[in-house]
């Protein structure tokens, strides 16, 4: 489903501010494969799920997903394939926006947008106790505040309903970015056990980078360092 060739990526080259990120980096993610990936800070975790993303162009190497070289794609046509959770709750979702809608916007991923209503009426008529439904899995209640302003949820609240909308139209791929590095520990526990449930419901094929090395080592079914 992934596999990353003879990855290199180097910043402010030829500078003295140049810092080589990815050196050679070699990674095959089968189908269904939920692997993890630990090291320390600076070490190039994000960076690989940055390059992967489409963030930023690669120096050399090639990047395939599913089959497709997507390595000369930009971030939002790599969209159609990828969902993302961010490390910062604050990513991933729309404060000034309603849970509704944030939902219905993670519906359109990989399709052409406009300027329109976060949630169109056909949407309210046909999808809203869809949405509603998927809420309840959470277990958080916010199926019963769906036209709240996400900007009002908690940290651990923003980022649960950031995991559902990156899995909401089942992507080849999923990648978790520290995402639970910002909450306390009794949400990070919640969160991730939401993550491990959908990951394994879906089928999805996922990569969570982490430095927490007991996350690394209970979640997923292969270790990288």
């Amino acid at each position: 489903m992934l596999e990353l060739v003879n990855i290199h990526k180097t910043f402010n080259l030829g500078t003295i501010n140049e810092k080589k990120a990815l050196d050679g980096v070699n990674l095959q993610l089968n189908e269904g494969d939920f692997v993890t990936v630990i090291g320390g800070n600076g070490a190039g975790k994000s960076t690989v799920l940055n390059a992967i993303a489409g963030v930023w162009p690669i120096d050399t190497g090639n990047i395939i997903i599913d089959g497709q070289d997507v390595t000369g794609l930009p971030e939002h046509k790599r969209a159609a394939f990828l969902g993302r959770v961010f490390q910062d709750p604050m990513n991933g979702t729309t404060a000034t926006m309603e849970i509704e809608e944030n939902l219905a916007l993670a519906a359109r991923r990989g399709k052409r947008r406009g300027l329109s209503w976060g949630i169109t009426k056909k949407e309210k008529e046909n999808v809203v106790e869809e949405y509603r439904e998927l809420l309840k899995m959470l277990d958080l209640g916010l199926e019963d505040r769906m036209t709240s302003k996400v900007g009002l949820l908690s940290g651990g609240q923003r980022q649960a309903l950031t995991l559902l909308m990156a899995t909401l139209k089942k992507p080849k791929l999923l990648l978790l970015d520290e995402h639970t590095a910002a909450l306390d520990p009794k949400t990070a526990a919640k969160v991730l056990a939401l993550s491990d449930k959908m990951i394994e419901e879906n089928n999805l094929t996922a990569m969570m980078v982490t430095h927490n090395m007991r996350d690394a080592i209970v979640h997923g079914n292969r270790l990288n360092m």
